[in-house]
């Protein structure tokens, strides 16, 4: 454990500037979209753009692929919240069973993106890049329509990709990751408490 934290450390030294760039605007979009604060889709635009760059060098090529899709969920986050209709739009959650099939289409979906990577291609950790950014996807759109349960899929996710950017040498991302894991429980009980909150009106 040492040994990895000392390679933690002495990656974020030898960190370029533009992945600094990449994790400040990213962690500042997770804060203020726990807040529910519309400025956040405006950093996640910046730190997308930057880690599709990021993503493509270190040949994490469906991970860069999810960039792309972020940057468009980040334009289309930005619209759905600043809609009249919608500023003021409830927290809202799932059924089970929206859970159940969404984790399990993801699943398949995974499996079979990680497969064909693994055979066709160079793609590092096919199965893992494929695992996060399948459920990524949902998690994202979950955001967007401000679905409770999005956060308890970002823990999930983010710790698989803290773990995959740092055996990149990306280490600052994947420490960066590891904090979004963190802050996402912080956001669950944040939103539920607005949730909370809703339901007694």
């Amino acid at each position: 454990m040492e040994e990895y934290w000392n390679q933690v450390l002495n990656g974020i030294k030898e960190t370029s500037f533009l992945e600094w760039i990449g994790v400040v605007t990213g962690v500042t979009y997770v804060l203020l979209a726990a807040k529910k604060i519309i400025l956040c889709w405006l950093f996640a635009l910046i730190s997308t753009a930057i880690f599709v760059i990021l993503c493509f060098q270190q040949k994490l090529f469906i991970e860069s692929g999810l960039q792309v899709f972020y940057f468009a969920m980040a334009i289309y986050g930005w619209t759905n919240w600043s809609k009249d209709e919608t500023k003021n739009l409830p927290i809202q959650t799932w059924p089970i069973q929206y859970h159940l099939i969404n984790i399990s289409l993801s699943a398949i979906v995974a499996y079979g993106l990680g497969y064909f990577m693994s055979v066709f291609t160079s793609q590092e950790s096919p199965f893992l890049d494929a695992f996060t950014t399948i459920f990524s996807l949902a998690a994202t759109f979950m955001v967007a329509q401000r679905v409770l349960g999005n956060w308890i899929y970002w823990i999930i996710i983010d710790v698989g990709l803290a773990y995959l950017y740092s055996t990149r040498g990306l280490e600052l991302a994947g420490l960066q990751y590891f904090i979004f894991s963190i802050i996402a429980i912080f956001a669950w009980y944040s939103w539920f408490m607005f949730y909370k909150k809703q339901k007694i009106k």
